[in-house]
């Protein structure tokens, strides 16, 4: 299974289009979103065009591909306009090993969730991307697709391992799962 990850597109229709289009290309089974979908949150400014219910359309439109866990910047609210759902957190099989989704704010590699040495761990929320391993625990930090605080980016994964690619889909950073 092949699966494209994206985070914190804080309501930027701009790179939802893009994160879209890369995903189509990239043909990967599933889209999933870590968070921050919709809002761009009061410490950060408006992204680049700013428009949540534009995003909404664009993410349903494919929502039979898109699975999204709820960021601190998501609510209720966002659910109402998506036909998707957002969840806590999500744990996928990912060959012998679990994947665990989550947005980062709770969970990352300074606190790790109840997964066992091997599983992988991916999260946003920290809008820097980053690959380390910790107590065992693959832990992937994607960048902001859309207000990075260095390259905006997405990740593929597979068994094998994971890859954060920025928006020219030039490798940045990647883990071989052993």
């Amino acid at each position: 299974m092949k699966l494209f990850i994206a985070t914190d597109l804080h309501g930027s229709a701009y790179y939802t289009k893009l994160i879209i289009e890369k995903f189509n290309q990239s043909k990967a089974d599933i889209l999933i979103l870590l968070g921050d979908v919709y809002n761009h949150g009061p410490r950060n400014p408006f992204p680049k065009d700013y428009a949540p219910m534009k995003v909404a359309e664009m993410l349903n439109a494919i929502s039979n591909k898109v699975i999204s866990v709820r960021g601190n910047c998501d609510s209720a609210v966002d659910e109402m306009i998506s036909e998707f759902p957002f969840v806590e957190n999500n744990i996928i099989p990912l060959g012998h090993r679990r994947l665990f989704l989550t947005h980062g704010h709770v969970y990352n590699s300074h606190h790790l969730p109840m997964i066992k040495e091997g599983d992988v761990m991916i999260y946003g929320h920290f809008h820097e991307n980053h690959c380390e391993v910790a107590s065992g625990v693959y832990c992937i930090n994607v960048s902001s697709a859309s207000l990075p605080k260095d390259k905006s980016a997405y990740c593929i994964v597979d068994e094998k391992g994971a890859t954060i690619y920025d928006m020219d889909d030039q490798a940045i950073l990647s883990q071989k799962f052993e």
